[in-house]
């Protein structure tokens, strides 16, 4: 009666144990949704953060190019010395013996407007366009890549789970089996084969539970930020039968899909380009202005005052000898005498202006139009090269198309199947359960081996495990849908 009574109560908690295979999130601990760890992914992984980095170097290529249509401005300014040193130059002395600080200005406008320049900005805007596109399906991809992680980790809990759950009942019907032994109801054969299982099953658990934190790390270097310690994983995901239509989901796909989106976008741009291309044989139109200054200062004025006196004293030999030549009375060497008064020596220092006191120079203002003849065929190259840029965008958006209609089917189908294969597994589940609490039950009773328990519990095991792969694979394949049309679906 005694034995009857501990085989029955290690009957019950062999039984009910491996029932629970769905995981209960511990209390301690920080929790991380499926939304909040997409949202730390958008944040901080770093394959994501590159391709929207793209955005501001498109941003910035727009911006050029409508700059490129606005007049360009550019300024000088420059300053320099020379020693006051005269230069021999055939045979001549040229040059002040003072020194000479000069500097100059000077500003320029330019414009050049071309069919090409004109079509660049809204080929850049195309782009930029292409490149918002490629980080909507970047953003698309890595939810995709979170999502799957995500469910895969939930999936090793359960697993793991699962493993505790069987270690327990393997520890049960050790018990078992020594309270048989104990009343010779069976053989010490029976207790080595129930250790041997044990050790088993807890070998495999320890390898769930290490792969379940494995799956951890690995979502969290998706998200792209170190894993926290004893994190849960809250998010559940409902086992619910997919009510849409598969020509509904192509449509959606073919509208939304980023990949083919961005795809579409390309072509435009390279559209564009071969508008651009061909405004090369239009005449293209160049406009032009300037203006400058320059000014000079001695550093020693002393020279002015000499070359005044210079040019007083040549004046008057230049009269003397013109005197001479018409018979007047007339002495050169008197003019040597000459000297300037104060005022004419001031006048002489007042001539070496400042060194910034700019005299302009002549402004210039031009405008040209060039129209094209012949460049050695380079024109037809470069319109070939665009032509055959955009036939490879049209194929593009034509593979593209293929593939996503291929994607959306294939996920759509594989969701269909998965959700048969659920059923399919629980019943399986269900029907091995059973087998192994009567097995358990025989086995009490006397009517059949340890060894017969043994292969019971060995295929409840396998099939509950089928039975967890089969949930998560369905949503894996929901995920894949997901991700193939281009938009959440539940």
């Amino acid at each position: 009666m005694r034995l009857s009574l501990l085989a029955g109560g290690l009957l019950a908690l062999a039984t009910a144990l491996p029932a629970q295979t769905t995981p209960t999130p511990a209390t301690s601990g920080p929790t991380l949704s499926l939304q909040d760890a997409i949202a730390l992914a958008r944040r901080n992984n770093p394959t994501y953060q590159q391709s929207v980095n793209q955005r501001r170097t498109a941003a910035a290529s727009v911006r050029s190019a409508y700059g490129a249509l606005v007049p360009s401005l550019s300024t000088s300014f420059g300053t320099s010395f020379r020693e006051g040193r005269t230069s021999l130059v055939e045979g001549q002395q040229f040059g002040a013996s003072s020194d000479q600080v000069t500097s100059s200005a000077g500003a320029r406008v330019d414009v050049s407007y071309s069919a090409e320049a004109l079509l660049t900005p809204k080929g850049q805007r195309a782009n930029a366009e292409a490149v918002e596109a490629d980080i909507t399906g970047a953003a698309q991809t890595l939810q995709s890549n979170v999502t799957t992680q995500y469910i895969t980790a939930l999936q090793q809990r359960a697993r793991a789970v699962l493993q505790d759950s069987l270690v327990a009942t393997a520890s049960a019907q050790l018990e078992l089996a020594k309270a048989k032994v104990a009343v010779g109801a069976a053989t010490i054969l029976d207790v080595r084969r129930a250790e041997v299982a044990l050790g088993t099953q807890q070998v495999q658990a320890i390898q769930a539970r290490n792969q379940e934190q494995v799956e951890k790390l690995r979502l969290f270097q998706q998200l792209g930020v170190t894993q926290p310690a004893d994190v849960q994983l809250t998010t559940e995901f409902p086992m619910t039968a997919p009510e849409f239509a598969l020509n509904d989901l192509l449509d959606q796909a073919r509208r939304q899909n980023p990949a083919l989106v961005a795809q579409r976008t390309r072509e435009h741009v390279a559209d564009v380009a071969v508008k651009g291309a061909k405004g090369s044989y239009l005449p293209s139109l160049n406009l032009s202005a300037s203006v400058s200054g320059a000014g000079s200062q001695f550093t020693n004025s002393d020279v002015l005052v000499s070359s005044a006196l210079s040019q007083r004293i040549g004046q008057c030999q230049s009269t003397a000898q013109l005197k001479q030549l018409v018979g007047q009375a007339a002495d050169p060497s008197a003019c040597s005498a000459i000297t300037l008064s104060p005022t004419e020596i001031a006048a002489a220092r007042a001539k070496n202006p400042g060194l910034y006191d700019f005299t302009r120079n002549p402004y210039s203002v031009s405008a040209s139009l060039s129209l094209p003849i012949f460049n050695g065929f380079q024109r037809e190259q470069r319109i070939q090269q665009a032509v055959a840029q955009r036939y490879d965008a049209e194929y593009a958006v034509r593979r593209v198309e293929l593939q996503v209609n291929a994607d959306v089917t294939a996920a759509y189908l594989t969701l269909q199947a998965s959700r048969q294969t659920v059923a399919l597994q629980e019943k399986n589940a269900a029907t091995a359960r059973e087998a192994l609490n009567l097995a358990q039950e025989r086995y009490r009773v006397g009517a059949n081996t340890f060894i017969e328990v043994s292969q019971a519990r060995d295929d409840y095991a396998r099939a509950q495990t089928d039975y967890l792969n089969a949930i998560y694979d369905f949503h894996r394949s929901f995920a894949a849908l997901e991700n193939a049309v281009g938009r959440p679906l539940r």
